[in-house]
């Protein structure tokens, strides 16, 4: 297993990395403006890229160099390119109904990373799981999960929903990099490619609606129900 033959150092690295992409999902809940929330995903998959990278030449993997080089690509570059240019065209700068304020949103994510941890130990102590790497990776994986989930409940604009989703996808990615970095390189490609199209979609969809309902706002939405 890879974590089983890990140096000091590469294990200073990966803990580092993948404490780096739950701080930058801290800066999505801590911001109400999308142009933050979208650079903040873009920064965590580039540092997501980094780690893959690191996997790749720790473990010997040679096939996650490509998976590095196109998540840095697609999740760094592509897809926040295509959110950015969803951002100008609707002109919507930032979030006017949130669930919860900045501040108490943080104080929410922290909680849920407290949960993540007390769930991964709670595994780790069932699988004979010792290894704090491995134990780390199901923390990050099920931290991310949980605030992509937080984003989706306590955010009401459309492009937040899409950047929870996307969070989401980035903890699943984060975890199967270090719990199974021998997944085919195929099944990595396919899940890229989803990507592209989920957003492609969502873009159409929440220009529809600002065209044909004038917001793209969840909780005005759901006045339009009669």
């Amino acid at each position: 297993m890879l974590t089983a033959h890990l140096n000091s150092l590469a294990t200073s690295l990966f803990s580092f990395l993948m404490t780096l992409a739950l701080v930058l999902s801290f800066v999505m809940l801590g911001s109400h403006w999308l142009r933050n929330h979208v650079l903040a995903f873009a920064a965590e998959s580039w540092v997501i890229a980094a780690l893959s990278a690191s996997v790749a030449y720790y473990g010997h993997y040679k096939e996650l160099y490509v998976i590095a080089g196109l998540t840095a690509l697609f999740r760094g570059a592509l897809l926040p390119y295509l959110l950015l240019r969803l951002v100008n065209r609707l002109k919507i700068d930032r979030e006017f109904t949130p669930l919860f304020r900045p501040a108490s949103g943080m104080v929410v994510g922290a909680v849920l990373i407290l949960i993540a941890f007390a769930l991964s130990s709670s595994i780790g102590d069932k699988l004979g799981i010792t290894n704090n790497i491995t134990l780390m990776a199901l923390t990050a994986m099920f931290g991310l999960n949980l605030i992509g989930f937080l984003l989706m409940v306590v955010r009401s604009e459309a492009i937040s929903h899409i950047l929870g989703l996307l969070v989401i996808e980035n903890g699943i990615f984060l975890g199967s990099q270090i719990l199974v970095p021998g997944l085919p390189i195929l099944l990595e490609l396919v899940i890229l490619f989803d990507l592209l199209i989920i957003v492609m979609t969502f873009g159409i969809l929440v220009r529809y609606l600002k065209v044909h309902a004038g917001t793209t706002s969840s909780r005005d939405l759901q006045k339009l129900v009669g």
